[in-house]
Parts: structure tokens; C-alpha cells; sequence
């Protein structure tokens, strides 16, 4: 498995009260209706791999239980980190994450304030560069969230933000790039139907499409936004195979025949370069295209199903379409259509 999760045991975090897998894919469905901690899981899992990742990396000497702490509360933006404690638990929270080898783990008390209790890591930390990318894009509010960040020093875009744009800041001249990543990138530009890119003596985003017309990026629409931010960490090098790439709500402001196109990329970068992905859906159509990709085979697209009344499932796309009120909607008004029709 390299440094992709390989074993995921989570209590008392949130509105997720216990959860315990071992059943990872290349890539990973995580879907629920509102309130189920979706974003919430998606979140919990990327502050601990940038944790891990940035452990001892370079000269830091700071320890684990200082980035833990630090990278929590500004990922999940709280004044005290025992308020991510589930509000209703006995005891504390505990995250146990092995990634092969590696291993991360911290548990702390709703007393807790601006440390975990114990912290632990492997010691030689993780190498590569996981990314979050949000529902919202962040190209138009770049130079906004980098003030808000590095001036300001004030809550309100949280760390999946902000090192978003520090991520995107690297020029592509820089990058190394691989053969399955420019052909990614040829998918991304046939999507968007030109290229986003950065002007550093201005220090704004501008949209150029095949034509050579140039357009703000305020005039762009989201969804070309949201997919150029992919290509230009595809061209920057910083992503590499031993980065985990985390995508909240990838349906959001795409076509449906983007979002395809999109789960295609997604496909490549995952079962051939080997990078593991996790995405949060509430899309049926999400949900059936990725389980079209799993189809090929089985162990290429896990679904985590969570649910209010049930506990947290975890299946292989490719037996089946799991259990999902998502889902059983779908289906509801997909049979409420035949019969009028009928």
C-alpha cells in the first residue's frame, strides 16, 4: 500500500461517534445525506496526512503533538480543540490512522484547549503532498484568503484553504511531470476548453481559451476554475504518487458531462499513477459514474456509506450499489417517473 490509508479507527469525533475500516481503494466515495459528516471525515483524514507529511520535513524540529494541534484548529477553525469532541461521548476522542508502514495517531478530552493529549507518529513522518480541494473554488478569492491567513492571522478560510493557494503559488516551471499527468492535463484542457493560469507581476488569475482570448478569472465560470485548479497542481509537481488528493463535493458547480470527465481524470491519476483519492458526494450521478470505473474490476472504488440511523458502511462499488438514502431517492422518483408515464 506505500503511504496510501490503509486502516482508518475513529471515535467520538464529531457527529461521527466510531468508525473502523480497513477496507480502502485507490479511490473512495464518501456519501450521506446533510449532516452525517461527510466534510467532516474528509477533513479529520487531511489534517492528519498534512500532519504526517509535514513531521519532520526539512529542519523542523517542532514535534507531532504541536502540528496536530496547530493543524486542527485551523482546519476545523474552533477556539478550544475539545469542542471537536462528539458532544454527547463519555470519554475522549482517539484517531488511529497506519498507512502501510506509517502510522499516525492522537487522542484528547472535550477539556482539551489548544493541544491533544498524546500525539504519536512514524519517525521518519510521510513523505509527498496531500491536497484538499473544496466545494468552493479559490482562485477569485486567492489574494483574500492569503491576507485573511498571513496578515490577518484571523479565522474564516480554514488550513484546506489555505494550503490550497500556497500549493498553487508554485510556478509549473518547477514541476516535474509525469506521462499520466499530461495526459490528465490534456483531458482537463479539453473540459474547460483552454487553460487558467497565473500572471506573478499582477498576481491575478486569468482564464485563456483555445482562441487565445483572455478573461478575468472573476468572468469564468466555477466549474472551469475548480478543474484548472487540478491541472496546474498536475504542472506544478506538487502532487507526486505519494500524495493523497481529498475533493469535497465534486459535483458542485459542474455539468453533469464535466463531472464525467472530471471522474474520468480522477480514474487515471488514481489506477495508474497509484494516487489514492477520497470524494464527498450527495450526487446519484457521481454515485453511477464511479461505479460504471468500478465495474472494471474489482478493489477500484470503495463507498463509505454513513447514515443518521445506521452505522458507517464500507463496501466495494463493484458488488453493487450500497445502501444510501442518496440512493433510495433516486430510485423513488426514478419509479415515481414510470409510473406517470405508465
Amino acid at each position: 500500500m506505500g503511504y496510501k490509508i490503509s486502516e482508518i479507527q475513529l471515535k467520538n469525533f464529531g457527529m461521527i461517534e466510531n468508525f473502523t475500516s480497513s477496507q480502502f481503494a485507490n479511490i473512495n466515495l464518501i456519501i450521506g445525506e446533510n449532516g452525517t459528516g461527510k466534510t467532516f471525515l474528509l477533513k479529520t483524514l487531511y489534517s492528519a496526512i498534512r500532519s504526517l507529511e509535514e513531521y519532520r520535513r526539512g529542519d523542523d524540529i517542532k514535534t507531532i503533538n504541536e502540528i496536530l494541534s496547530e493543524k486542527l484548529r485551523w482546519t476545523f477553525q474552533v477556539e478550544k480543540l475539545g469542542d471537536i469532541v462528539t458532544k454527547t461521548a463519555e470519554t475522549g476522542l482517539s484517531l488511529n490512522i497506519q498507512l502501510g508502514n506509517n502510522k499516525i495517531n492522537y487522542q484528547f478530552s472535550q477539556s482539551a484547549s489548544s493541544k491533544v493529549g498524546t500525539a504519536s507518529a512514524s519517525e521518519k513522518g510521510k513523505p509527498g503532498n496531500s491536497v484538499y480541494i473544496p466545494a468552493k473554488e479559490v482562485l477569485s478569492l486567492f489574494s483574500v484568503i492569503l491576507k485573511s491567513r498571513e496578515v490577518d492571522k484571523s479565522f474564516g478560510f480554514d488550513d484546506t484553504y489555505y494550503d490550497l493557494v500556497k500549493a498553487l503559488r508554485i510556478s509549473p516551471s518547477r514541476g516535474k511531470n509525469y506521462t499520466v499527468f499530461a495526459n490528465s492535463r490534456k483531458m482537463v484542457r479539453n473540459v474547460i476548453d483552454g487553460k487558467v493560469d497565473y500572471d506573478e507581476e499582477t498576481g491575478k488569475w486569468f482564464y485563456k481559451n483555445k482562441k487565445n482570448q483572455k478573461f478575468s478569472i472573476g468572468a469564468t465560470s466555477e466549474g472551469v476554475k475548480k478543474i484548472a485548479i487540478m491541472d496546474r497542481l498536475l504542472a506544478n509537481g506538487y502532487l507526486d504518487s505519494d500524495s493523497i488528493i481529498f475533493i469535497d463535493e465534486i459535483e458542485s458547480a459542474l455539468h453533469p458531462e464535466a463531472v464525467c470527465q472530471f471522474l474520468d481524470m480522477i480514474d487515471i491519476i488514481a489506477n495508474d499513477m497509484g494516487i489514492q483519492v477520497f470524494i464527498t458526494s450527495h450526487s446519484y450521478f457521481v454515485i453511477k459514474k464511479l461505479y460504471l470505473i468500478a465495474m472494471k474490476k474489482t478493489g477500484l472504488v470503495n463507498c463509505i456509506s454513513l447514515s443518521k440511523e445506521k452505522q458507517i458502511s464500507v463496501c466495494d462499488l463493484h458488488d453493487g450499489m450500497p445502501e444510501n438514502s442518496i440512493i433510495d431517492t433516486s430510485i423513488r422518483l426514478y419509479e415515481q417517473e414510470i409510473e406517470e408515464v405508465l
